[in-house]
């Protein structure tokens, strides 16, 4: 149960319907929720912004409405629900993802929280961890890369990007990355990645020539989706893997499979979700990326933090390709 200091309302944002950044209500009146069987109850003090968000703000991706968006945030401990919590207490600091995040309060499994290390601050476990381990449960699940391997990343200077190229770079993985900006190219080389380019197809294509002999590359690693799925599938090498995990351009469009014989290329839609199903998966990955950013010392972009009631400015800026690195919410 909550404590009694617990107030009863709190802030956050709401959606009632689908649509563009107007459907999101900022509400000042919206209940505290109280931690159930397994949950814990966590004040936000920094809450994630993903593209994903979009996507169910939009209705690409279904969800009930009405509905309070956000996947992950890092904060306080105030109180827990019964059943197991996993040793997870009042006052500890967690970082977890689950959903429900757009607000003061959430109530969120305590199997998908844990505790945050004291070298990393709050913001920047909060700016990790989903991004984070994807790009780390991409590069260990969904392709293996090896060292000596050169792998193509879209969008290197977003969230995810930037989290790729650090993690293929601690991995011993050559990268060439695309970005829409000068700008953009130069974070990404500064964050992993050993070339750039822009995203058009003969640009891309002559990069990848270029720096893999003629091969192509071993893995791509695609979150942008429609527009750049054609030139990944003409990048990627004999017997590579295209890796796709997002839709920031749009889904891609049905294709004929047959296509992918002409180099026996593996293809994947892998959900993050679906590597972490398990506390011990959680666990094991988590810490993974923890002691990556210890000890490899990770760079942790935090593009802004933007005050809760400005998250639609946050959406507009992250959908007009406005943004490099992580999007933070202060409640």
């Amino acid at each position: 149960m909550a404590s009694s200091s617990t107030p009863k309302t709190m802030r956050g944002i709401l959606i009632e319907k689908t649509g563009g950044t107007e459907v999101l209500q900022y509400r000042t009146d919206l209940p505290v929720p109280e931690p159930k069987e397994g949950e814990i109850l966590v004040k936000n003090e920094f809450i994630g912004i993903n593209y994903i968000d979009t996507y169910y703000r939009t209705g690409l991706y279904p969800a009930p409405k009405p509905e309070i968006l956000g996947r992950e945030a890092a904060g306080t401990v105030l109180s827990t629900g019964p059943g197991n919590t996993y040793s997870l207490v009042a006052g500890d600091r967690v970082v977890w993802m689950a959903t429900s995040g757009y607000a003061e309060y959430t109530a969120c499994p305590a199997a998908k929280a844990i505790k945050i290390p004291p070298a990393i601050s709050s913001a920047d476990a909060c700016a990790a961890i989903l991004q984070g381990l994807t790009a780390v449960t991409l590069v260990e699940e969904a392709h293996k890369v090896l060292s000596g391997d050169t792998i193509l990343v879209h969008a290197a200077a977003g969230g995810v990007g930037l989290w790729l190229c650090q993690v293929l770079r601690a991995k011993g993985a050559k990268v060439i990355g695309t970005a829409s900006t000068e700008a953009k190219r130069e974070e990404a080389k500064s964050n992993g990645a050993s070339v750039c380019c822009g995203y058009e197809k003969e640009e891309v294509l002559a990069l990848v020539k270029k720096e893999t002999n003629g091969e192509g590359v071993r893995a791509v690693f695609d979150g942008v989706g429609k527009s750049t799925w054609d030139v990944s599938l003409e990048a990627v090498a004999r017997k590579g893997s295209v890796i796709s995990f997002g839709n920031a351009s749009g889904a891609v469009e049905p294709f004929a499979i047959s296509r992918l014989s002409a180099k026996n290329v593996k293809i994947a839609r892998p959900t993050f979700f679906g590597y972490i199903a398990t506390r011990d998966e959680f666990e094991r990955y988590a810490n993974e990326l923890f002691k990556m950013m210890t000890e490899d010392k990770f760079n942790v972009k935090i593009h802004e933090v933007y005050p809760l009631q400005d998250v639609a400015r946050a959406h507009n800026d992250l959908e007009g390709r406005r943004t490099t690195g992580k999007l933070l919410l202060k409640p």
